[in-house]
């Protein structure tokens, strides 16, 4: 079991999980190296294309009871907001059955919502500080974010609502003429809406991840620009971290890298039901117009948010695995309800200011990463598969890594986050 200070971690991924769990083990007291092949919040990385909402109460798992009888629309609809491409659907059938069993009662889901509140409440404030250490005060701002819908009867009809409630999610309604005070220039069909004021937003994810590698590595993260693969063990000690470009020795390793974790789980006997939740996003450079705030359209699935460099719409989820190629329809989908809900937008927007995304959720079929030990060793913490919830999540995940690397008690019960769960 790893002692209180002085190992050598090694963190795979250097992602937002990664690099703010590299951030606090040096906190701790350890000597970190990142493993990576890619730049932190580059273009390849989930947490660029991120929607930017730090949503600490996104607590509602993706499926609820009843999924199950939307599957035959899902494989029928490739641009739907669910949708599977039949070709896939042999390799994704035992994770969607867990994925539809997994939130078949009420009761299911409500477990997952208290869970994933421990681990998002706050979440704002500790990015909020994060991004001040940083040196980037400017890209976390904690004022709240809004849900629009065109009518209070699907808010109404909501169990994840009801749920939110329970586990002590508050929000400000609003009423058709509070909406426009508020979004003057959001399409009249939206008559009610929800404010989550403990909500926050990220103006630009990429960056923001960019900025907390560079504090990292100032702490003094060594950065190894590489792919791991695999994890090399004595008995229950691990060894080294394997990588084409050679090993790494190591005390403990962190394993955080995203959709691509699977196969270094298995390389110590955990094949744990990591899928990857696609994911686009359109950004619009420079626009006309917009919402003032934040906000996610209930009728179409999607997240609005400004950013630095835009004004970005994100949602939907594609299962096609790791290898296929993108379908930019659904991106063009995503445009076409951001040029509906804000009519002044105009419908000619030159191709050059329309800026596309593509990328993978890392996702576990239950709404909940993995966070915990393996079970050859606890030399190797797995933190991992927050599908909708990686940017938002990231903060306390990376506290609670560096508490279990330190062999510390942590801060938040983690038997729902336990790998061993799927095992």
């Amino acid at each position: 079991m790893p002692q209180a200070a002085g190992l050598h971690v090694a963190i795979i991924g250097a992602g937002a999980v990664g690099v703010i769990s590299a951030i606090e083990a040096l906190r701790e007291g350890h000597r970190v190296t990142l493993i990576d092949p890619g730049p932190s919040g580059g273009e390849q990385a989930a947490s660029y294309g991120n929607a930017g909402w730090l949503s600490s109460h996104s607590v509602i798992p993706p499926a609820e009871p009843g999924t199950w009888k939307k599957v035959p629309g899902y494989l029928m609809d490739p641009l739907g907001p669910l949708a599977i491409r039949w070709s896939y659907l042999p390799k994704a059938l035992p994770w969607l059955i867990k994925y539809l069993l997994s939130s078949w009662t009420e009761a299911q889901v409500e477990k997952t919502a208290w869970a994933l509140r421990d681990l998002l409440k706050d979440a704002p404030l500790l990015h909020k500080r994060l991004a001040e250490e940083a040196g980037v005060p400017e890209l976390v701002e904690r004022r709240g974010v809004m849900h629009v819908f065109p009518s209070r009867a699907p808010f109404d009809g909501d169990l994840g609502w009801r749920i939110r409630k329970r586990v002590g999610v508050e929000w400000l309604e609003l009423n058709e003429d509070e909406m426009r005070q508020r979004e003057p220039d959001l399409h009249p069909r939206y008559t009610f809406g929800v404010v989550v004021e403990e909500a926050g937003r990220c103006r630009d994810p990429g960056s923001y991840v960019a900025a907390l590698a560079a504090h990292a590595e100032l702490l003094g993260a060594k950065r190894v620009v590489a792919k791991a693969t695999g994890l090399k063990l004595d008995g229950n000690k691990l060894v080294a971290v394997m990588t084409e470009s050679g090993e790494i020795a190591c005390d403990a390793a962190v394993v955080a890298a995203g959709a691509r974790s699977r196969q270094l789980t298995s390389s110590i006997g955990d094949p744990l039901p990591l899928e990857t939740e696609r994911g686009y996003h359109v950004m619009i450079e420079s626009p006309e117009s917009g919402p003032r705030n934040s906000m996610m359209a209930s009728d179409a699935k999607m997240v609005v948010n400004w950013t630095d460099k835009g004004l970005r719409a994100a949602g939907t989820v594609e299962i096609a695995g790791l290898d296929a190629a993108p379908n930019w329809k659904r991106a063009e989908i995503l445009r076409d309800h951001l040029l509906s809900m804000f009519p002044k937008l105009p419908k000619n927007i030159p191709a050059s200011r329309i800026k596309t995304w593509f990328g993978h959720r890392p996702s576990m079929p239950d709404g909940r990463p993995c966070i915990g030990y393996a079970r050859a060793t606890r030399d190797v913490v797995y933190a991992f598969g927050h599908g909708h919830i990686g940017l938002v999540g990231s903060a306390r995940t990376g506290r609670l890594v560096a508490q279990l690397v330190s062999g510390k008690p942590p801060e938040i019960p983690l038997d729902p986050f336990a790998p061993s769960r799927f095992l």
